[in-house]
């Protein structure tokens, strides 16, 4: 697989837009795609995506259009950045004109809720292509805003296919700033960055809700071996948590100002609903259909996940936040190192 050929990135929300940012830097010709013509539009002319990326000017090399044939003409590398719940219907509307050849990668973090999938599964799909080692992953402790502006850091791709992984990994290999680990657990990979946004919607609850320092750890530490019990019981490797698709953008994500899903649940402790906290945002909180879906992984492979639980239950059943926490408290006691 070619690493100085054409990508494609299709999504053009503010993740989506950092990638094609980075690609171009990197000196390839990039094609993002937006669903929204006049999306397309006024980025291409304005060079700027001030809806989703404020204040950050694309790279000459990147060409922003709505048409999917456009998009992915000649794509030798192929990076899906599209909310969660919107992967199966994307996919199945541009994967027409996605080439065999093409490495393809999954930048999203979510489950889907109708199936309980994960994105490379998804695009496993409606691509065509087998799911184990025909889709790759890229998640990481990575916030756009950062990435877009060169700021140090650091993810992982993941699939079971090494070659693939180490081929996608050639096309960021020029970037002064983003470094990207490979790892063929891509079950872990994929869940420690879909879940950690529900730890980051309950963390959110403490912090608006003003419980302090010492509860918002207990949340990040907890919450990753919730996370970590259900990717085993998933199949997942128990050491990918500890990395960076796990501990690393947990702690991100739960502490970091920039975190939709911190915000979210922030506002959710202060006692805004959720609908209107929704309809304040263009941005998707992901960590809000991830909950849905988890919750339902866990009743299925019998997985103990209090935190989900309690946050499931602010979320769609109208449970106070203060006595979801207070439930969470009130379970029983046992040793640090128990699975359940």
């Amino acid at each position: 697989m070619s690493s100085t050929g054409a990508a494609a990135v299709i999504g053009a929300g503010g993740w989506g837009t950092a990638l094609a940012c980075v690609l171009g830097m990197c000196g390839h010709k990039v094609n993002l795609w937006a669903r929204r013509a006049e999306l397309a539009q006024h980025v291409q002319e304005t060079r700027c995506n001030e809806v989703y990326l404020p204040g950050v000017t694309l790279p000459a090399s990147l060409r922003c259009t709505a048409d999917p044939e456009e998009a992915l003409s000649g794509a030798e590398l192929v990076v899906f950045s599209t909310p969660a719940q919107a992967m199966g219907q994307v996919s199945a509307k541009v994967g027409r004109y996605v080439s065999p050849s093409a490495a393809v990668v999954s930048s999203s973090k979510g489950l889907e809720i109708a199936t309980l999938r994960r994105m490379s599964q998804v695009l496993a799909e409606s691509l065509g292509r087998p799911e184990d080692g025909g889709v790759a992953a890229l998640s990481g402790p990575n916030f756009a805003a950062e990435v877009a502006r060169g700021l140090p850091a650091a993810t992982v791709v993941a699939s079971a296919d090494e070659e693939l992984n180490r081929g996608i990994r050639s096309w960021f290999a020029s970037s002064r700033a983003l470094r990207v680990y490979t790892r063929r657990d891509i079950v872990g990979v994929e869940l420690g960055g879909a879940l950690k946004n529900v730890i980051a919607l309950v963390a959110g609850l403490v912090d608006g809700m003003e419980l302090g320092l010492n509860a918002r750890a207990a949340v990040i530490t907890r919450g990753l071996a919730e996370i970590t019990r259900l990717g085993v019981a998933m199949g997942a490797d128990a050491l990918t948590f500890a990395g960076l698709s796990g501990m690393g953008d947990l702690v991100l994500t739960c502490t970091g100002q920039l975190s939709r899903n911190l915000w979210a649940g922030r506002e959710l402790g202060k006692g805004r609903s959720l609908a209107d906290i929704l309809a304040g945002t263009p941005m998707v909180v992901e960590g809000v259909g991830t909950t849905r879906a988890a919750q339902l992984l866990a009743a299925e492979l019998g997985v103990e996940m209090p935190l989900t639980q309690q946050m499931h239950e602010v979320l769609f059943d109208g449970k106070p936040a203060s006595e979801a926490l207070s439930a969470v408290l009130r379970r029983s006691l046992r040793d640090e190192r128990e699975f359940s």
